[in-house]
């Protein structure tokens, strides 16, 4: 591939070329002919730009940088700029090409759904701000309930699916408090402290409420 002087790139391909003069890698995007100086060598044959299907996403790890409006950032001898060892989280979008150093990390994965009734236990890596605004620091523990569609974030991991708890007739469930909380009443727990709830129905413990057992009523007759 690196001894044709002329490269056709269909629609949706790419290519990165090197200069050998500058030792700089750069992209020619398709649809085009493109012509190989004397001093350039093309790195790959035409490859398919990466595409994220609608509810899917990809993790690119060593992402360019970007600048609000202005797009992808060089440097002075026209090398794109790259967030070294970070990652983002890119949703579904028109196909697109991989810079120099970026990696697809995990393949195209679909999102994750998230039923009712469920949760996703959720751990803040790093301090960020979400969509609504709500402000977390490194090491807050949070829920998403469901239903949704879960939107990964690369600040976040998550830690375990949380599943309600069905509380039938003549049953309580026991929970204990793993910290410091305010349960779904409103009530303030201390760490350890223990409790019942009685309401029949689904009951999905909050991200520090743990369920130690499942309570049946004892009858008390008139003996």
């Amino acid at each position: 591939m690196a001894e044709e002087s002329i490269i056709r790139i269909p629609p949706h391909h790419y290519i990165h070329v090197l200069d050998q003069n500058s030792n700089v890698t750069r992209v020619e995007v398709g649809p085009q002919t493109y012509i190989r100086q004397d001093n350039e060598r093309v790195v790959f044959p035409p490859t398919k730009m990466v595409t994220v299907p609608p509810r899917h996403y990809c993790a690119v790890l060593n992402p360019v940088l970007r600048a609000p409006g202005a797009g992808v950032q060089f440097d002075a001898s026209g090398q794109a700029l790259l967030r070294h060892a970070d990652l983002e989280i890119r949703l579904s979008q028109p196909p697109f090409p991989l810079y120099p150093g970026e990696e697809i990390q995990q393949g195209i994965t679909a999102l994750q759904v998230v039923l009712p009734d469920t949760a996703l236990h959720l751990k803040a890596l790093l301090d960020f701000e979400d969509d609504q605004g709500e402000k977390y620091v490194a090491g807050d523990e949070f829920l998403f309930e469901g239903p949704g569609t879960y939107i990964p974030r690369t600040e976040v991991e998550v830690v375990e699916i949380s599943q309600a708890t069905v509380i039938r007739h003549n049953q309580a469930i026991r929970l204990r408090a793993r910290k410091e909380c305010t349960d779904r009443e409103g009530t303030r727990r201390v760490t350890g402290e223990e409790w019942l709830v009685k309401r029949v129905g689904a009951y999905l413990p909050g991200v520090f409420e743990e369920v130690v057992d499942v309570v049946d009523a004892f009858l008390l007759t008139e003996k």
